[in-house]
């Protein structure tokens, strides 16, 4: 019943939408009575009020029409229908409204033989026309609808008023029943009119009504003669073809061929084209004969037969199990064919090959018209009169004998128009301009493929308000409408060639349409109907038949490595040489295309395909005599015509009629055929050796072979009178066009060979066997967490999407992960206003495309952007009362206007200042609406994710004297990934949630985390019918991705050497395509299985989607399970787990898993959504604590770092970290450092006490290390020496000093480490100070210390580590709250990292000039200003800088000397708070390289 009801309700908007298309309205008949003539009713009458119209019916008429409104819409009501169905085209014909006041309907034409002569009876009061309309009569004003009188009786008949207003109340009480319940009510108005659109939808409603009612599975074949039964062999006269009937036991109960093969096939001609849509088969009544599987051809002329596939890809069909039962079989897809052939693939082993078959289907009408192709066309020319509808669609069937050719020219004014072409079997949208075939159309579209190949192919073109659909076959492209076809009209419609619509102009086709043409209809009209009764909008051009002749062409396909066909050699002819013509088609690159022996020389000529080319090979004796190389890429798909011949001393190869090529030679042999050519291969058991084929076999089609001028019929050779064969499919060219529509997705460029397609996926930024899945994240949450940092990275915010990925900038050095988008201006910029313009309007476009920004938005928990104001004497918002002086658009698209300003709340018009209460001015809300001689400023964030981001910015008040003006728009930042963070934690076995169901048909892509204690559990599970999908953990180390398409389960395992219940996380990547299945787990290599060759694809589930468990409720997975998506669509599990028992949001214990990313004793932190490294106890900072802590130091230059003098011990009043205060007393040190310096002697560090002891770490003069102990100040230092020489050149080392008690150990980079023993107690006491560089207070100090510690040390000190204290650190990163004074210019470098030991490695930093510098209350700092004079002293700069760097190159080549340590520049430093190092507030602020090692180069 709901199927019933939503095919009512979608008949009545059927008929509604019918007769609004062709110009159904109400006219008043009073209009009518005052123009005084007949009114066509497709134009809506002068000064005719729509909200005037009011339905009128004759109470029988209102009857009908209120059973079926209640019918429709009670039954859609009540079942809650919405949905529609397709109807046939419309019928229906303008009604009019004669003089008079009859209403004129169209005619009903009745079925052929459902009278006989004589005319129908006529209903009281009612009139056919000559034409056959239906004439009703005129309904008559009522009484006081005019001035006196009285009312006419119409045609005769009379009605008493009292009964008839009796009869309208009773109407009307019926009709109130239904008032309120989703019934139409119609009421009587106080003036007649008459409804022609009422007439019209009960026409179509009764129209559709049956049409849906009409069943089509009329059994086709039951009462068919003998005659119309063909096989291809016959066992006796009783297992004839003619016994195939379904239930009969005629004859031996069936068909039976004389033997038993893949070579047998049953043919039916039903008579004439029909409309097939089921098959049933039976097997050989009474015997042990039936069929197992077959192949289903089709054809229209019994020739040139097509196999009928399943989803595009399974050839053969399921036979019976016994003799007896019936199985049928729905095609997907009905067949328009006369003839159909059933060819046996596989039989009861234990029998025979027995048949019965029935076929169901319906009559199939069709107008056909056929084009010779040199200029025959039919044209269309629209009336001017007509009303055109916003919708309006051109489709039509075709099948051509040739591959190239207009279809159809649609022409407007202005010589606009849309032209469907084929060009080489592929259908063209084109677009023309002009109309001139000189104008280069533009190409809208481009579907189809093979459509060449003379069989019926459906074209539909349907023009919307804002697209074109265009149809071919069962695939649809959608276009967007270029903006000239807005107010576009079409005035002309030709096909068959392109006519001009001004005579004057020529034809813009180069090639016409040779074929025939079928149902060609516009908006339901059907034309070639028209056309043969001679209407005088079509006309007919050229040579045009109202038939579909066609020539009968025989191929046959090599589809395999068995596939061969032999046929004799010719007789010997006249000129004693070679001709040999065929033509081919394949998409191999490679394969033997014929072969023959030379009789009389003893070798062999071999034609093939190498490279998709072709060649001719002569050999001889082992040895080639000759070879020929003619054409390229001849694996296109396309026919492609060979003419060999030899004669008279000349051998020539022509190729596509020497369009494709031609090659010549002259051989010293004669060139003959000899008993036997073999086409495509040869045959398996051939022992004589009179075929050999040293190359691959060929995979295509052949057809039109002539050997001397001789044409070979292969139906001889099909029923073995001629030549012989194996493998072949006779009369049938088995191509397939694999790559259209291609399955390759993301622009991934597809490929194909004869039996399979590929997918070039490079460049696009998407893996797998259809390019479907990403190999880029999701954002930079998930960069990071993969270990990486901070830097340029390609995302892609959803995944397997359609949005393409995107390069951001990932801002890792802060808590949060930024990701960073940029636009064309992010500077700080002065407002130069344009003459005669009184506002300055900017605009800003970013570096990612629309769809992109909205999902980063959507996407990230947080987004921001700057906006600020410099100004003086300019004011920004005015008051909140007056008008905004500027404002900004932002937000999607080109973004909605904002009067606010950063810093404050939208929709608020006050700026940052307002929002806080300290503007400069209390009157006003922003600084710069103060309106002063001084420069004031207005700046803050926008944080309104729905506001962003900043399109354009106007700003208005520029203009006056004394204004000037500065802006800055940063880039867009955005943190946070909600979907990487989207967890959900499953308590029981038994929890689960639940989703809609999956779609995934063709490509499907989950990927997710997971962690769990629990050894086995079903991560994800959805059913179909037959099909499902499901994700489990099989065991403890083993993931299994399962499911069926139809073709049975098919199973992929990934095994993990390390147990996955160990709570930690791990991640899961499974994959399902047309072609193949993969599943990968964390990082290991993925596992994957290929699909059937011929299969089901499609995956159709009608269930509900479960995570964490089965619709079973039986091994449900105990854990979490994080950031689930599907086809790159995150399922929000929090959400859903908020709601459901069993199952909590959220899934905390992150260290477990990324605690080992915290490098350098940095301590892995719990947040709710993720983690953070602190590095609060390393030497090394950064978001893992990876990176180096560096300083460049020059002679003089110190950080000292005081320990706690002796008395605070003893107050206990530490409050502050370990990094920075430690004990006094010490009983063992733990010291590392990396340096780089050329100077030697040097001292690295030193610790000194208030007992006069120390600790010294130095390099002394033969480029040793040592470390000098003094523990005891009345003894001397006890000096230790490393072995390691050469440390004072240039490369950076690392030391590392351990001590404990009186051992020590030293090890210098990765060299042995070296044990030493000391003398003394082993006690550092009271430890006072550490001391980096120069050391000032030496007088304590051994004179040759002394001396060495005045100096100081130049070079590079990094990661300096001493116990708990890093000293380094804080005095760069930590000045203001730990205990270090700094001598001397102390700035921070990259100079201890590994990457700059290599002068020549390319330094690996992003940075961003993302702020421009620091804008004080004065004049602001506009350097972001691009003016001319700074590009041309740039240039300058550059210039000189490249002259100066040569020379200096020059000289050190020359010298070879060793260089000084030497400090190149650096831009400065900013002081951070936070032990990250954020972005520099300074243009191109960056930390480069300070130093030059001792080293030679050009």
């Amino acid at each position: 019943m709901r199927c019933v009801a939503s095919a009512l309700r979608g008949a009545v908007r059927q008929a509604e939408r019918g007769c609004s298309e062709i110009g159904f309205e109400e006219i008043s008949l009073s209009e009518l009575e005052r123009r005084g003539r007949s009114v066509s009713l497709l134009q809506q009458p002068p000064g005719f009020s729509a909200a005037s119209r009011r339905l009128i019916m004759d109470p029988g008429t209102k009857r009908v029409a209120g059973i079926i409104a209640r019918v429709a819409l009670l039954l859609s009501s009540s079942f809650g229908t919405t949905g529609e169905v397709s109807t046939p085209e419309a019928l229906c014909q303008c009604a009019t409204v004669r003089q008079g006041g009859a209403v004129t309907l169209p005619r009903l034409e009745e079925k052929e033989g459902s009278r006989k002569g004589g005319k129908s009876k006529e209903s009281d009061g009612e009139k056919r026309d000559e034409g056959g309309a239906v004439t009703l009569p005129r309904l008559e004003e009522k009484e006081g609808s005019r001035k006196g009188g009285k009312s006419k009786e119409s045609d005769g008949e009379k009605r008493d008023e009292e009964a008839e207003k009796e009869e309208v109340e009773k109407d009307d009480r019926e009709d109130s029943k239904f008032e309120g319940k989703g019934a139409l009510r119609f009421t009587e108005p106080q003036e007649y009119w008459v409804s022609a659109r009422l007439h019209c939808v009960i026409f179509f409603f009764f129209s559709a009504l049956l049409w849906l009612t009409e069943v089509c599975d009329s059994a086709l074949v039951s009462n068919l003669p003998p005659s119309s039964f063909r096989s291809s062999s016959q066992l006796s006269s009783s297992h004839a073809p003619g016994f195939a009937k379904l239930n009969r036991r005629e004859g031996a109960g069936g068909w039976s061929p004389l033997t038993s093969d893949k070579y047998q096939w049953l043919e039916v001609d039903l008579g004439e084209r029909t409309k097939i849509t089921a098959l049933a088969t039976q097997g050989r009544y009474g015997s042990s004969d039936w069929l197992t599987s077959y192949l289903l051809m089709f054809s229209d002329t019994g020739h040139n037969w097509k196999q009928y596939r399943q989803e595009d890809s399974i050839g053969s069909f399921p036979g019976n199990s016994n003799a007896d039962s019936v199985v049928q079989y729905k095609l997907q897809q009905p067949a328009i064919a006369r003839f159909l052939r059933l060819i046996p693939l596989d039989w009861n082993p234990s029998g025979r090959i027995g048949l019965r078959l029935e076929t169901y289907g319906c009559p199939y009408t069709s107008d056909v018209v056929s084009f010779d192709g040199r200029g025959s066309s039919l044209v269309y020319r629209f009336s001017p009169r007509l009303r055109r509808t916003s919708r309006e669609v051109v489709s039509l069937k075709f099948k051509t004998l040739r591959n190239s050719g207009t279809l159809a020219h649609a022409e407007g004014e202005g010589g606009l128009s849309l032209t469907l072409d084929l060009e080489r079997g592929k259908l063209l949208l084109l677009l023309r301009q002009g109309g001139s075939s000189s104008s280069e159309p533009r190409r809208l579209a481009s579907l189809g493929s093979l459509l060449d190949d003379r069989h019926w192919h459906h074209v539909a073109l349907e023009r919307g308000s804002a697209h074109l659909n265009l149809t071919v076959d069962k695939h649809t492209e959608r276009v967007q409408i270029p903006a000239e076809f807005s107010h576009w009209d079409i005035k002309q419609l030709s096909v068959g060639a392109a006519q001009s619509l001004d005579a004057q102009k020529p034809v813009v086709s180069k090639r016409n349409f040779h074929g025939c043409l079928e149902n060609l209809l516009y908006n339901g009209l059907n034309l070639i109907e028209r056309a043969k009764h001679n209407d005088h909008q079509v006309i007919l051009m050229g040579n045009v038949t109202f038939s579909c002749a066609e020539p009968v062409s025989v191929a046959v396909t090599f589809p395999g490595p068995q596939s061969f066909l032999q046929l004799p050699g010719a007789a010997t002819s006249a000129s004693g040489g070679v001709s040999v013509r065929f033509q081919f088609r394949t998409w191999n690159k490679a394969g033997l295309l014929l072969t023959f022996d030379l009789p009389q020389q003893g070798g062999v000529v071999w034609l093939y395909l190498s490279e998709a080319r072709l060649r001719l090979h002569i050999h001889k004796a082992g040895r080639a005599m000759l070879e020929l190389i003619t054409g390229s890429a001849l694996n296109d798909g396309q026919w492609h015509s060979v003419d060999l011949t030899s004669g008279r001393g000349r051998l020539t190869i022509a190729l596509d009629k020497e369009e494709g090529g031609v090659a010549h030679a002259s051989p010293s042999f004669p060139v003959t055929v000899g008993n036997q050519l073999f086409f495509g291969g040869c045959p398996a058991e051939d022992d004589s050796k009179k075929c050999r084929n040293p190359f691959d076999i060929f995979q295509g089609c052949v057809r039109l072979i002539t050997v001397d001028d001789q044409p070979v019929d292969l139906i001889l050779v099909q029923q073995r009178l001629l030549g012989n064969y194996s493998h072949l499919q006779i009369d049938m060219c088995g191509i397939i066009d694999r790559c259209s529509p291609s399955r390759c997705e993301h622009g991934g460029r597809c490929s194909q060979t004869w039996t399979v397609f590929h997918c070039n996926c490079s460049d696009s930024g998407y893996s797998g066997a259809t390019c479907h899945s990403s190999v880029y994240e999701q954002s930079c949450e998930a960069y990071k967490h993969n270990g990486n940092a901070s830097g340029h990275f390609y995302i892609d915010v959803d995944g397997s999407g359609p949005v393409k990925p995107q390069l951001v900038y990932c801002n890792m050095t802060e808590e949060n992960t930024w990701m960073v988008i940029q636009h064309n201006n992010t500077e700080l910029t002065r407002v130069r206003p344009s003459p005669g313009v009184s506002q300055q309007l900017v605009h800003f476009d970013y570096s990612t495309e629309e769809e992109q920004l909205l999902a980063i938005t959507s996407q990230s928990q947080h987004c921001e952007q700057e906006l600020s104001y410099h100004c003086r004497k300019s004011r920004l918002l005015n008051t909140p009362e007056g008008s905004p002086l500027s404002w900004w658009l932002g937000g999607p698209g080109p973004g909605r206007l904002q009067t606010y300003w950063g810093g404050a709340q939208p929709g608020s018009r006050q700026c940052a200042c307002g929002l806080q209460g300290d503007c400069v001015d209390p009157q006003h809300y922003c600084n710069c609406d103060a309106d002063r001689m001084e420069w004031a400023e207005d700046s803050g964030l926008l944080t309104h994710k729905e506001s962003l981001p900043v399109r354009s910015l106007v700003l208005g008040d520029i203009r006056r004297p004394g204004s000037e003006a500065a802006y800055r728009v940063g880039p867009l930042r955005c943190h946070g990934d909600k979907n990487f963070w989207n967890a959900a934690f499953f308590d029981k076995e038994t929890s689960y949630l639940h989703f809609p169901t999956f779609h995934g048909e063709l490509s499907a892509d989950i990927s997710f985390l997971f962690k769990t204690t629990a050894s086995s559990g079903v991560f994800l599970e959805n059913l179909g019918i037959k099909d499902f999908i499901r994700i489990e953990l099989s065991s403890s180390t083993q993931v299994l991705f399962s499911f069926d398409v139809g073709n049975g389960p098919l199973e992929v395992r990934v095994g993990s050497s390390v147990p996955l219940d160990d709570n930690r996380w791990h991640r899961v990547r499974a994959e399902r395509n047309v072609k193949e299945a993969s599943l990968r787990l964390d990082e290991l290599p993925a596992a994957t299985q290929e699909a059937p060759a011929e299969g089901h694809v499609h995956l159709q589930l009608n269930s509900q989607l479960f995570i964490g468990g089965t619709a079973s409720r039986q091994k449900g997975f105990r854990g979490c399970i994080r950031s689930l998506q599907l086809n790159g669509v995150t399922l929000d599990l929090e959400e859903r787990a908020k709601i459901t028992p069993g199952v909590r949001p959220g899934c905390p214990g992150h260290c477990s898993s990324y605690g080992s990313l915290c490098q350098n004793q940095g301590r892995c932190v719990e947040r709710v959504n993720g983690f953070h490294c602190d590095c609060g106890l390393s030497a090394y900072t950064g978001v893992f604590c990876h990176t180096e802590v560096s300083a460049i130091f020059k002679s003089g230059m110190s950080v000292s770092y005081t320990f706690k003098e002796p008395y605070e011990l003893i107050r206990n009043s530490s409050a502050l970290p370990s990094s920075i205060y430690s004990d006094m007393t010490l009983r063992g040190e733990n010291v590392s450092l990396s340096f780089r310096t050329n100077q030697s002697p040097a001292l690295l560090l030193y610790v000194s006490s208030y007992y006069r002891e120390y600790l010294a770490l130095l390099i002394n003069k033969h480029d040793e290390l040592e470390v000098r102990y003094k523990l005891d100040s009345s003894r001397e230092a006890e000096v230790l020496r490393s072995r390691i020489r050469s440390l004072a050149n240039g490369q950076l080392h690392t030391v590392t000093v351990r001590r404990l008690t009186d051992s020590v150990s030293v090890q210098v980079n990765q060299n042995a480490r070296e044990d030493f023993n000391l003398t003394s107690d082993g006690e550092f006491n009271a430890i006072k100070s550490l001391v980096l560089g120069s050391v000032h207070d030496s007088d304590e100090l051994d004179p040759d210390l002394a001396r060495l510690a005045s100096l100081g040390f130049t070079g590079c000190l990094s990661v300096v580590h001493f116990n708990s204290i890093r000293p380094l650190k804080a005095a760069l990163l930590h000045p203001d709250t730990s205990p270090v004074v700094v001598t001397g210019p102390l700035v921070q470098s990259n100079c201890g990292s590994s990457a700059s030991a290599n002068p020549h490695a390319a330094e690996n930093t992003h940075h961003l000039s993302d702020q421009s510098g620091s804008v004080g209350s004065g004049q602001p700092l506009v350097n972001a200003i691009r003016t001319d004079s700074a590009l041309i002293g740039g240039v300058i700069a550059v210039v000189i800088f490249v002259i100066v760097a040569g020379l200096a190159i020059t000289a050190r080549f020359l010298y070879r000397r060793k260089e000084t340590y030497r400090n190149q520049d650096v831009k400065g430093v900013k002081r951070e708070e936070s032990p990250d190092f954020p972005f520099s507030n300074q243009t191109d602020s960056q930390n480069v390289s300070c130093e030059n090692r001792k080293e030679y180069f050009i």
